[in-house]
């Protein structure tokens, strides 16, 4: 909200008739108090003659485009100057502000006498605009008759040394869009006494409706609290707003428009109150507060014919509706040029059905604004009487004795807190009473000698329970006075061998050239139908978020490896060839338990069965290890030419995950979606009860990459890692003394056997001697033959006990080679 420095000054001497702050220290309070500081800007400084003016005498000039006056303008010299305009929003008599030669305006505009459409114009005669006060260029400044004498410092009487300040108010602070809010910030901020403006007597008698007062009726559906309206009738319907209140619209954004709507608008800045005015004579029957019918269709103000909804709540007389209820009038009821008659309405609107209604039909406006924060549930009376009031002192007429209040009252809210709760909560010990203090002035009815009975105050709905007392009172005592002591961890405790296995996995990982992503945890649309997944494929059973952020991507991740894919394919159209990417998220799996719970009641801790039941219905999320290579993983140079990505990278690429994690893996040949049926491995940890599938590994099927942009030959891995065994270690390494007897074999077995399952059998064949065994040639050709390959391994052999002798390693490799012919038949090339 934007307010005057002025302003708020006024509003705080209520209480503290010295208070004379600077800017600076206006803005620092507010911080103070929590709330954030847009901006706090000086009104433009104008030099020279700046001066009230009487327009003495207009002459119409003729013959030119456009309207044009030569205007005689009294400014407390000897003769009256002239000046040329073009507004028209004066007449013969008016106050003016006049810029004399010399006077320097706003922008380095600089004023001097000069011939302009045939005459000399000695002068200009200022907008609000021109003067840097507000952005109405509509029309020159017409001054209240009587408020200053021709010749006057117009900077003196417009008060134009002020500060513009603007304040952020956040959503749950509703009444501190208001002066009245404000105000009472600030004085809690310099710790003085405040006196509300809203503490007025209301004179007017209530009724429910009479001959004086409107009859009005609220219907239960449209959840209002409360609708008060009065009469003013005898309105002089041309009457101009006092400067002093057109200026603070003008610096809060809002346009002067007539006297009957700016009084309105102005008591909504100034007390929070929203509120509104119709033309009485265009208002029939019973005001009636209520859901709008199927087929109404109202003309808001802004001259917008609207079908309107059944939940609009809408004020109707006996015609139809005359409004939106809390968003903006109707044009059937408008104050016009020829209103004398004022019905002023000022009521409590239900906050959800104005947020409902103002979206519903893209209208957003201040009273919008303020109704759907909530306001003042006691409020409407006192602002009523006090536009009544500005309205019959500035455009004359006569209050009715009498105004409607049709009211449903609110339960009231008593809170029992401790005293020192403020003190524990915080960690510092207030002085004895400043919860108390604090707590009144924040607007509280505080009373008990133990534990207090606190009541909250009508404007400040948002205090519920003990803990938005306390942060009331440590908000007022300064966020800055609590010390800020860092927990001392416990002894004995620190990462579980769950985090530390995932740290390792990243670490091992990072030092093997791959960067970690964080992908999108929503799954692309239609992903599975283009990779051809089976209907009944597991990861096809999603959970569908009801409110998601993109309309496309409604369902959480099942696999990495969709949102892997996408950001290897951003990478590479933003000039990133070679693409090493691996992430470690959760994936979201359904399963037979998750199921919808029903709404819990919140005004308790849950039960012990309800939580189980929560967790319970929760599907199943296992943490998972994506890996994404494409274009070379090793890269050209001095040294050669670069290798593209193969499936054994891949494969490598899950080992090191295995290895990072204290397990040994394994690879099987495999067919499993989205990777090649031939080129993809199932990786495989051994444990006590039997092999686990823990993961996929390998090159990416043609159809995928072809189908989402990927380089040729793409490889990917996904791991669970909960499948995975916490806790194991890989054996401690014995080291020999001796030395080892390295020898190689090469065996032809058939294409279609796996170089892994090969391996494997040399490995169990050749006993315990054997210290390692690497896979390093694989050959094919037509002196193999088209249906055999040729796999040549090197093999390490040692004794921990002695110098093994060369016979010992040959009889350990022929021991190997026939373990390898008789399980995968293989056979010495």
């Amino acid at each position: 909200m934007r307010v005057t420095q002025s302003w708020m000054v006024d509003v705080v001497r209520g209480g503290a008739p010295d208070f004379t702050p600077t800017p600076e220290e206006l803005d620092a309070a507010f911080v103070r108090v929590g709330f954030e500081i847009e901006s706090v800007e000086p009104f433009p400084e104008i030099t020279g003659p700046l001066v009230v003016g009487r327009v003495a005498e207009i002459e119409e000039l003729e013959g030119f485009k456009k309207p044009i006056r030569f205007c005689r303008v009294d400014v407390g010299e000897d003769e009256p100057r002239g000046i040329v305009c073009g507004a028209r929003n004066f007449a013969e008599g008016d106050l003016i502000v006049a810029a004399l030669p010399s006077a320097v305006l706003p922008g380095d505009f600089a004023i001097a006498a000069r011939k302009t459409y045939g005459r000399v114009s000695d002068g200009m005669i200022c907008s609000v605009t021109e003067l840097g006060v507000g952005d109405d260029h509509s029309g020159i400044l017409v001054l209240t008759p009587g408020s200053a004498e021709p010749g006057a410092d117009a900077r003196t009487v417009l008060g134009l040394d002020d500060t513009a300040i603007d304040v952020n108010v956040t959503p749950d602070r509703g009444y501190a869009f208001s002066a009245r809010g404000l105000g009472r910030e600030l004085a809690a901020s310099f710790d003085l006494d405040f006196v509300d403006p809203a503490d007025l007597v209301v004179n007017a008698t209530p009724t429910d409706g009479g001959r004086t007062s409107p009859a009005v009726r609220i219907d239960p559906d449209s959840a209002a609290g409360r609708y008060c309206a009065q009469v003013v009738r005898g309105v002089d319907p041309s009457a101009q707003s006092p400067w002093w209140i057109r200026k603070r619209l003008l610096v809060a954004g809002v346009r002067p428009i007539s006297a009957v709507v700016d009084v309105t608008n102005y008591v909504m800045l100034e007390l929070g109150q929203p509120m509104h005015a119709f033309d009485a004579d265009r208002v029939s029957g019973t005001i009636v507060v209520r859901r709008a019918s199927a087929g109404e269709r109202l003309t808001t103000l802004d001259g917008t014919d609207r079908a309107l909804d059944t939940d609009d709540v809408v004020i109707a007389d006996d015609d139809g509706p005359i409004a939106l209820a809390g968003v903006m009038g109707g044009a059937n009821s408008e104050v016009a040029d020829s209103t004398t008659d004022v019905v002023l309405e000022s009521a409590r609107f239900d906050p959800v059905a104005v947020f409902r209604t103002g979206r519903r039909h893209r209208l957003s406006s201040e009273a919008g604004k303020r109704f759907e924060r909530g306001v003042d549930t006691a409020l409407a009376p006192v602002a009523l009487a006090r536009a009544a009031s500005l309205l019959a002192e500035i455009a004359g007429g006569t209050v009715d004795p009498t105004y409607t209040d049709v009211a449903v009252e609110p339960d009231p809210t008593v809170i029992v807190l401790d005293a020192d709760l403020p003190d524990r909560v915080a960690g510092v010990t207030y002085p004895p009473g400043t919860t108390v203090r604090r707590l009144e002035q924040v607007g509280c009815t505080v009373s008990g000698d133990g534990p207090l009975r606190v009541e909250p105050p009508s404007w400040r709905p948002d205090l519920r329970g003990p803990a938005d007392l306390v942060e009331e009172v440590v908000r007022l005592e300064g966020l800055e006075n609590i010390p800020a002591v860092p927990p001392t961890a416990p002894a004995g405790t620190g990462l579980t061998p769950v985090q530390r296995r995932r740290r390792a996995i990243g670490r091992a990982l990072a030092v093997s050239g791959l960067v970690e992503v964080l992908p999108f945890p929503f799954l692309p649309a239609d992903v599975f139908d283009s990779w051809g997944l089976d209907a009944d494929d597991p990861r096809r059973a999603t959970v569908r978020v009801l409110n998601p952020l993109e309309s496309d991507r409604a369902e959480l991740a099942t696999t990495l490896v969709p949102n892997l894919i996408e950001m290897a394919i951003r990478n590479i159209a933003r000039g990133q060839r070679d693409v090493a990417l691996y992430a470690i998220g959760q994936v979201v799996q359904a399963d037979e338990h998750a199921r919808p719970i029903g709404p819990i009641d919140v005004s308790a801790r849950p039960s012990d069965e309800q939580i189980a039941a929560l967790y319970a219905s929760l599907p199943r999320q296992p943490l998972a290890v994506g890996i994404l290579l494409a274009g070379n993983r090793e890269p050209s140079g001095p040294w050669g030419p670069g290798r593209p990505v193969d499936p054994a990278d891949a494969f490598e690429a899950a080992r090191i995950v295995g290895e990072a994690s204290g397990v040994e893996v394994r690879m099987v040949a495999d067919d499993h979606l989205p990777w090649h049926p031939g080129r993809c491995a199932r990786v495989v940890v051994d444990t006590a009860d039997g092999p686990v599938d823990v993961g996929w590994a390998g090159e990416l099927h043609p159809r995928v990459i072809e189908r989402s942009g990927l380089p040729p030959r793409s490889c990917a891995v996904e791991i669970d890692l909960d499948a995975l065994p916490v806790g194991a270690t890989l054996p401690a390494p014995t080291l020999s003394a001796y030395p080892a007897v390295l020898q190689d074999v090469a065996v032809v077995v058939d294409r279609a056997v796996a170089a892994a399952d090969v391996q494997a059998a040399l490995a169990a064949g050749a006993g315990p001697l054997l210290e390692d065994i690497r896979l390093f040639d694989v050959f094919t050709g037509e002196r193999l033959g088209d249906d055999v390959k040729s796999l040549a391994f090197a093999l390490r052999f040692r004794a921990p006990d002695r110098t093994l002798t060369e016979d010992e390693a040959s009889e350990a490799r022929m021991a190997a080679v026939a373990r390898a012919e008789r399980e995968v038949g293989a056979h010495l090339r």
